[in-house]
């Protein structure tokens, strides 16, 4: 695969992590493309919060979206492009999907389960094992969810000082 390919291909998948981080999810955002006419099968960005779903992950989505338009579970030949290294959870939807190859951007140590964690591709137990690519574009973004994170730790603290005005200003007046 040649790196202008993939490129465009990442720049797609950051393209539905910023529309996550529009809604206000966590921006991460995850494409399915057919290596053999780079068309893009699907793509999807989080949204557990907006559908009150804790499956609701961008490479979740992506795979029910491809699956619905192939009419078939396995998605095999496939490849998916995603922001942030996949959890277990995902890792194990793209096994059971037989998605041919992943290429992902950031790492996550807290939560990944391809390069971090349980490692979820080297288990025996793992029913499929698709080719891996780390890296492209990490830098671009790992910036986005830094700053998405550090703007809602502060859109926090103002509500918390907010609150406590308020019911300093309640206790004040009821005294």
């Amino acid at each position: 695969m040649t790196d202008a390919r993939d490129s465009m291909f990442m720049k797609a998948a950051l393209a539905q992590a910023q529309a996550a981080a529009a809604i206000g999810e966590a921006p991460i955002g995850a494409i399915i493309v057919d290596p053999t006419t780079d068309e893009i099968i699907a793509e999807a960005h989080n949204q557990p919060i907006s559908l009150k779903d804790p499956t609701g992950h961008a490479e979740i989505l992506a795979l029910r979206k491809a699956a619905i338009k192939r009419d078939n579970y396995r998605l095999t030949g496939l490849e998916m492009f995603v922001t942030l290294e996949p959890c277990a959870m995902c890792a194990g939807a793209i096994s059971h999907a037989r998605i041919k190859r992943v290429v992902f951007a950031a790492d996550d140590a807290k939560g990944g389960a391809v390069l971090n964690g349980p490692k979820f591709f080297d288990q025996p137990t793992c029913h499929w094992r698709p080719e891996i690519s780390a890296g492209l574009m990490a830098e671009d973004s790992a910036k986005m969810l830094k700053d998405f994170f550090k703007a809602r730790r502060k859109e926090q603290a103002e509500e918390k000082a907010q609150n406590k005005a308020k019911i300093k200003a309640e206790k004040k007046d009821g005294a």
